[in-house]
């Protein structure tokens, strides 16, 4: 981590084009990193990080994880990617919600992502996202699916 270059988001930027995005499957090409490498603990460690106290790294923390079976020398070098995300100062009495619907956040399947986050200060008191159990057919599209299935 000594040769890590911190980021101004926590996520490199997707591609819909399948074959262009960093976050694919493993390509046939491709190898499985052995043994050797701690994948799982990285995993492991950045997904207690994401829980307790950088829930910014949350989504792509939980999107490294799913190749957790097959990781790839792709996929370790997105978890050696350090993210300085600055927080703003909010007072600590005002409550704060935040919701977004990804359109096709999961282009291997066509699946949109959906989540919330809720702050009081700088606390998360309550957070979620979750892939969309319709597949969705435009942004609009996602945005609407992501309301009814929060009610």
């Amino acid at each position: 981590m000594d040769k890590a270059h911190p980021a101004s988001t926590p996520m490199i930027g997707r591609s819909l084009d399948i074959m262009k995005d960093p976050f694919r499957p493993k390509d046939d090409d491709e190898e499985v990193l052995g043994a050797e490498i701690p994948y799982l603990s990285a995993i492991g460690a950045l997904l207690y990080l994401a829980q307790c106290t950088r829930l910014d790294i949350a989504f792509s923390v939980n999107l490294l994880a799913r190749f957790s079976s097959e990781p790839t020398q792709r996929h370790w070098n997105d978890i050696n990617k350090e993210s300085d995300i600055p927080y703003s100062e909010i007072p600590n009495d005002i409550l704060v919600g935040f919701a977004d619907a990804g359109y096709l956040s999961d282009p291997h399947k066509g699946r949109s992502q959906t989540g919330y986050v809720f702050t009081i200060g700088n606390t998360t008191i309550s957070w979620k996202f979750t892939k969309q159990t319709l597949v969705a057919t435009s942004s609009n599209h996602s945005e609407i699916i992501a309301l009814h299935e929060a009610v």
